[in-house]
C-alpha cells in the first residue's frame, strides 16, 4: 500500500497507559481522518506524515472487537462489545453531511472523533483488499 515505515504515534505516557489497561493488545481504529491524537502527535513531532489505511467495516465482525466512546486509555473509559455499541456510535455526525457550524453538532463531532474501535491482536489483510491498488 506504499507504506515503507511504521512508527507508533503515541508518546511514552500513552504507550504506558495502553499497557496498564491492556489496550496494547488491540489495533486502535478511528472513524475519521481527523483524530485529535494524530494531530497532537504531528504537532509534537512524533510523526511527520500520516498515511491513513482504510479498512472494510466487516472488521467489526471479528470476535473480541470492542468500542470505546473516547480515547481508550483514558482513566475510567468504558468499553462495549461492538454488537452493544451500535446505539452508542453517532453515525449521523460521522457518516452524513451535518452543519458543523452548529455548536451542538460540532460538539457531537468532536466527541465522535475521539471514539475508537479496538480489534484484538491484528487486522487480517482481507479487510484492506478493497482499498489495495488492485482491490
Amino acid at each position: 500500500m506504499g507504506v515503507s515505515s511504521i512508527y507508533p504515534g503515541g508518546n511514552a505516557w500513552s504507550m504506558d497507559a495502553d499497557e496498564m489497561v491492556g489496550m496494547d493488545k488491540y489495533v486502535h481504529l478511528c472513524f475519521r481522518t481527523n483524530h485529535p491524537m494524530e494531530y497532537l502527535a504531528r504537532q509534537d513531532g512524533r510523526i511527520e506524515r500520516t498515511t491513513w489505511l482504510y479498512i472494510e467495516p466487516g472488521v467489526m465482525d471479528i470476535e473480541g472487537v470492542v468500542y470505546s466512546p473516547g480515547v481508550s486509555n483514558k482513566s475510567g473509559m468504558p468499553f462495549y462489545p461492538i454488537n452493544e455499541a451500535v446505539d452508542r456510535i453517532d453515525f449521523e455526525v460521522i457518516c452524513t453531511r451535518t452543519d458543523w457550524r452548529d455548536p451542538a453538532i460540532k460538539a457531537r463531532l468532536d466527541q465522535a472523533e475521539l471514539c475508537e474501535v479496538l480489534v484484538p491482536d491484528h487486522i487480517p489483510l482481507k479487510y484492506f483488499e478493497k482499498f489495495l491498488p488492485n482491490g
